[in-house]
C-alpha cells in the first residue's frame, strides 16, 4: 500500500502546449485529484477549448496563496521569470513543485546568471531527468524537469560519457517541431515563415548546451533546428570512440543504464523516427558504428511535449510519491 492514495495537484499555465498536455494526462491520472488550473498571466479569467469536458471551469490568473492551501503538489508550466520566483515560494509554504520552466536546471551560479538571471543563484532543485535522478526524486521538494533537446541529448550520451567511451569533440545536430517554441506567436513561427522549411538558430547561444553539458560532463557542439512539425525532436549526435571501442561496448553501457527503464527504447541498429514516438513518453535510442574506434552515429527520438516535458513531469511526480513510473503516461 503506498503512503499517498490521491495528491491534491495544481497547474498553473495551463493556457500553453504544455499545460493543456498536462491537464489532458492529469486528467486521467488515477492518483492525481486536479484541484486547481491557472494561466500563466496575473489577470482575467478564460475558459480553455482544448480542455473541454477535461476541464471545464474558468481558468484563473496565477495564485500562490490558493496553491499553497489547496493542492499537494503543483506543477508549473510557467515562463522562467515568473517560476524563478514562485517555485521556491510554493516549496517553502510545503508543496512539492515540479516546475517546467528552464530556470532551476542549471547548478552553477554562473551558468544560472548568464542564461537564467532572474532565478536566485542560491536556490537549490533536483535535476528532474527521472532515469538518472530516481533516487534524489523520493525526497526532492522541487523538482527542475529537464529540458526537451536535453533530455535526447543526455538520455543518449550520458551512459556512454561516464563509461568513458567517447573521445572529446560531440556534435548533437538536433530538429524540434514548432511546438517546442511555445504558444507566443513570432515571425520565426508563423506558419508561412516555417512551413516547407528548416533552419537552424541559436548557434553557440543555446541555454540547453550548458544543460547538456553540465549532466554529461563534457563539452558539445549543440546545434537546433526548426522544422515544421507540429511537435518532435530528433536529434543527430556524432562521436568519436576511444580505440578499440565498438558496438558491443555502446550497446552494452546502453542497456545496463535503461534495463529499468520503462521508456527508454534502444533499437539497435534500426534509427528511430519521430513518428515512432509521437504522443507517448518513449525516448527512443538508435545507432551505428563504423569501425572500433571509429565514428559513432546515434539518433534520438523523443516527443517535445510528452517525454520532454509534459510526460516527463508527471514521470518524476510518480517516482516522487513511490508511485509506478507509468501512471498516468501509457
Amino acid at each position: 500500500m503506498h503512503k499517498y492514495s490521491s495528491i491534491r495537484v495544481g497547474v498553473a499555465g495551463v493556457t500553453g502546449y504544455t499545460g493543456v498536455e498536462l491537464m489532458r494526462r492529469l486528467a486521467r491520472h488515477p492518483r492525481a485529484d486536479v484541484r486547481l488550473a491557472m494561466a500563466s498571466g496575473t489577470s482575467g479569467s478564460r475558459r480553455i477549448p482544448a480542455l473541454a469536458r477535461i476541464w471545464d471551469a474558468p481558468v484563473e490568473a496565477v495564485d500562490p496563496d490558493r496553491l499553497a492551501a489547496d493542492t499537494d503538489a503543483v506543477f508549473l508550466a510557467l515562463p522562467d521569470t515568473i517560476a524563478a520566483e514562485l517555485a521556491p515560494a510554493l516549496a517553502a509554504r510545503g508543496c512539492r513543485v515540479f516546475d517546467l520552466s528552464g530556470a532551476f536546471r542549471l547548478r552553477s551560479p554562473e551558468a544560472r546568471r548568464q542564461w537564467y538571471p532572474h532565478t536566485p543563484a542560491a536556490a537549490a532543485a533536483t535535476y528532474g531527468l527521472t532515469e538518472r535522478y530516481r533516487d534524489a526524486l523520493r525526497e526532492a521538494e522541487l523538482v527542475a524537469c529537464a529540458g526537451c533537446y536535453p533530455t535526447a541529448a543526455i538520455l543518449s550520451l550520458q551512459p556512454l560519457a561516464a563509461a568513458g567511451l567517447l573521445e572529446p569533440g560531440v556534435v548533437i545536430d538536433a530538429k524540434s517541431g514548432v511546438s517546442g517554441a511555445g504558444k507566443t506567436p513570432s515571425e520565426r513561427t508563423h506558419f508561412s515563415e516555417c512551413h516547407g522549411s528548416i533552419a537552424a538558430y541559436g548557434v553557440f547561444a543555446h541555454r540547453h548546451a550548458a544543460e547538456i553539458e553540465q549532466e554529461v560532463g563534457m563539452r558539445v557542439t549543440f546545434v537546433p533546428h526548426l522544422v515544421p512539425l507540429d511537435r518532435g525532436i530528433l536529434e543527430t549526435i556524432y562521436a568519436r570512440l576511444k580505440p578499440g571501442v565498438g558496438d558491443g561496448q555502446i550497446g552494452a553501457a546502453l542497456g545496463a543504464a535503461y534495463a529499468a527503464s520503462p521508456f527508454v527504447r534502444l533499437t539497435g541498429s534500426e534509427l528511430p523516427e519521430i513518428k515512432h514516438v509521437a504522443h507517448t513518453n518513449f525516448c527512443d535510442i538508435g545507432w551505428r558504428v563504423d569501425r572500433p574506434g571509429g565514428q559513432l552515429v546515434m539518433v534520438a527520438c523523443i516527443d517535445n511535449l510528452v517525454k520532454g516535458a509534459a510526460g516527463q513531469a508527471i514521470q518524476n511526480f510518480n517516482v516522487a510519491y513511490g508511485f509506478d513510473e507509468t501512471l498516468g503516461l501509457n
